[in-house]
């Protein structure tokens, strides 16, 4: 018996099969995502996240502008830029209020301080196709029996309700 896991073959070090979307994507987004000035697409693809579901849907980064360096461009941490944020009208008043804690989500998630000014720009947003949110099969009554005994030790109401959702999800997408 093979000491491989199942489904990587190897041929002259290189693995076959299926690849993770964001290694073929990645090459590709990458020259687009430099030419705006950011260093990756992660910030594009976990803005909602970043910012929050109040500016997740109604906000986007268009540009990150670095400013120039003086130090002929040595070691040290470069000086915070300026983000760009593509946003309606009417978030556009709440985003200007909340500028401070948005950085600060922003910085958070570089873990550095990265960006040190916001400009809003109120254009209208690029909707991107929208998933669906595949159904999931209903749980039998043993399986249902199972998720709850194992969630019979959890007293805190929003973690059992969290620990439901994902018992849920990941017992229904399992193959029977």
């Amino acid at each position: 018996m093979s000491d491989k896991p199942h489904g990587s073959h190897q041929t002259n070090g290189r693995r076959r099969g299926a690849k993770p979307l964001a290694d073929l994507i990645g090459g590709v987004m990458e020259p687009a995502c430099r030419k705006r000035g950011f260093a990756t697409a992660d910030l594009l693809a976990l803005w909602p996240d970043i910012v929050g579901e109040r500016y997740g849907e109604t906000t986007q980064p268009e540009a990150l502008h670095w400013p120039r360096r003086n130090d002929g461009g040595g070691g040290g941490t470069p000086d915070p830029a300026t983000l760009v944020v593509r946003c309606d009208g009417p978030s556009a008043l709440f985003l200007q209020h909340e500028l401070p804690q948005v950085i600060q989500r922003i910085n958070m998630f570089f873990g550095w301080a990265a960006v040190g000014r916001i400009k809003i720009v109120q254009k209208p947003l690029k909707r991107l196709p929208q998933r669906a949110i595949p159904r999931l099969r209903s749980l039998s009554e043993t399986e249902e029996a199972e998720l709850k005994g194992r969630l019979n030790g959890v007293d805190e109401a929003p973690l059992r309700a969290a620990l439901d959702r994902l018992g849920r999800a990941i017992i229904a997408k399992r193959r029977k």
